[in-house]
């Protein structure tokens, strides 16, 4: 193929109306997570909860821990373009690699996302307190020594220490700082971490949850589950969703 050819397949792909981001076009680098079970069940469950998203109308998103940038990508795509006109996207990680990676991703796609590296979102407090109306994170989550958090390279992307909560324990409260009024958290989790917990700790700050998607791993370490935490500051002990209730 030409270059010329090349650039026009490019252009063409672009404009095609995809659910979801394609695999082919998503980059890789040899120390950036690339797209696999969790990724795929965080993006399902995305894809399950569409209509609600529609709905939604989210006017800010925010990917925490973004990776290769297939989440956030995909999350822009499922929500199209809003009647109520555009959408802000930012996504972060603590991984300069994965920023690098996470850009080819989004222009590959069309998309135009502001991208940070930070811990989480650190710095980032005053710019979007209460202004996000999604967050999605795939944390790191699996159970590993402590001193593997944090550390430099891929491992970061899933060492979670202790019961998998390192990280996910300073996300939750950055989490309830950023969201608006009207914010929704999607995550990832592990049996391990105990999901239950973390939905009851939530609970108590105002926000109702429900599994939005649970799949069975591989590994023997249980369950990846999709929960979907909403904050409803008015009624903070209210529930919502289907019977697969925490």
């Amino acid at each position: 193929m030409s270059r010329h050819s090349s650039l026009e397949f490019r252009e063409d792909i672009r404009k095609m109306p995809y659910r979801t981001a394609q695999i082919r076009l998503v980059a890789s680098h040899p120390e950036v997570y690339e797209p696999c079970d969790d990724s795929f069940l965080l993006v399902d469950a995305l894809l399950s909860d569409q209509a609600n998203l529609l709905h939604h109308q989210p006017r800010v998103c925010v990917e925490v821990g973004c990776g290769s940038g297939y989440v956030i990508t995909s999350l822009a795509l499922i929500l199209g373009k809003q009647e109520s006109g555009g959408v802000y996207y930012m996504a972060t990680d603590i991984n300069p690699h994965a920023v690098s990676v996470a850009r080819e991703t989004l222009n590959a796609h069309g998309i135009d996302a502001d991208l940070v590296i930070t811990d989480v979102a650190s710095g980032l407090d005053k710019r979007l307190e209460k202004l996000v109306d999604v967050m999605v994170v795939n944390p790191p989550y699996v159970p590993t020594p402590e001193e593997e958090v944090g550390c430099d390279g891929i491992t970061a992307s899933w060492a979670g220490g202790e019961d998998g909560r390192s990280v996910i324990d300073k996300i939750l409260p950055v989490a309830d700082k950023l969201l608006s009024d009207r914010g929704w958290l999607y995550m990832v989790t592990l049996t391990a971490n105990n999901p239950s917990e973390i939905c009851l700790q939530m609970r108590r700050k105002g926000y109702a949850s429900r599994i939005v998607l649970q799949r069975s791993t591989e590994d023997g370490q249980g369950s990846m589950i999709g929960s979907l935490l909403s904050q409803f500051p008015r009624f903070p002990f209210l529930t919502h969703g289907d019977s697969k209730k925490n």
